[in-house]
């Protein structure tokens, strides 16, 4: 990492923890499963979440969004966590779901963890890009965003871009605008396919696996009674300019930096998966 990069990082990250705004998680969330393994702590700021060999554990968010920028601060499983997997994603329901996907793949101590996304449009994902972390995800909070809004579905880490899915719905491609999303987030044992492909195993030794959430913000359109307040938000109005919000040239230029420096696949750069032809966002985008 050079040094300009390497200082651009470490003034956004500071800045993120320095305004992040802290929910409640009693009143935004409900813990869905786990029987106990998800807990609400810190007189309701800290939510953790754990997997032992009989079960993993999850919640979802009460409230229902169309568009929105969400916000969450991680701290991921630290030490051997090779087999579990971490999900932090927005989802709508039924065979033609849309979902935004945040997935953290465990890894071997010291070995650096697998961010993979996706985007599912009416029931259909195939989108994914996957990265390395340029940082120990485990050693602190860091602040994963969602900025979902008619033209854009941007992945950020510490307000670093990491993809921009576009909406291309004038050129045929489908993009999730229609049907509201609510948060998920659960972790989970995945050891057939997580970690190099399923070739190693969870350590169940090394048990209970915990991940630690803070810090959740929504500057979102609630999606109540079959309608929601985003038409009254369709102006650039400061503090909801999320809605129009797009990358600049220094934001692109970081997402750029991060695709060619950590990005380790790339579904539009996979020849052998689409033998008929890339998807067509690909050449698009």
């Amino acid at each position: 990492m050079t040094t300009r990069y390497t200082s651009i990082f470490l003034l956004v990250s500071f800045s993120l923890v320095a305004i992040a705004l802290a929910g409640n998680f009693n009143q935004d969330f409900d813990i869905t499963w786990g029987n106990g393994r998800g807990k609400i702590l810190n007189n309701d700021q800290l939510l953790t979440l754990s997997l032992d060999q009989n079960s993993g554990s999850g919640f979802q968010s009460r409230n229902e969004y169309l568009y929105g920028k969400i916000d969450m601060q991680l701290k991921l499983v630290p030490g051997n966590s090779a087999g579990t997997v971490t999900a932090y994603y927005l989802s709508s329901q039924g065979p033609t779901h849309d979902e935004i996907d945040f997935e953290f793949l465990g890894n071997i101590s010291g070995d650096p963890y697998t961010l993979h996304t996706n985007v599912f449009t009416q029931g259909k994902g195939n989108r994914e890009m996957q990265f390395k972390l340029w940082f120990d995800p485990t050693n602190d909070f860091h602040t994963y965003s969602i900025l979902w809004n008619p033209r854009h579905v941007i992945f950020m880490v510490d307000n670093v871009p990491l993809r921009d899915y576009k909406n291309l719905e004038s050129k045929g491609i489908s993009f999730p605008k229609n049907q509201p999303m609510r948060i998920y987030s659960s972790l989970w044992n995945a050891d057939d396919w997580a970690t190099r492909g399923g070739l190693v195993k969870t350590d169940w030794s090394q048990a209970p696996f915990t991940a630690s959430y803070r810090n959740f913000n929504a500057n979102a359109c609630v999606w109540s009674s079959g309608s929601t307040n985003c038409p009254a938000m369709k102006t650039n109005v400061a503090g909801d300019n999320w809605f129009n919000q797009e990358l600049d040239s220094t934001s692109q230029e970081r997402m750029r930096w991060v695709q060619r420096n950590y990005m380790i696949y790339n579904y539009c750069a996979d020849a052998k998966r689409f033998p008929q032809g890339l998807p067509p966002e690909c050449s698009l985008a």
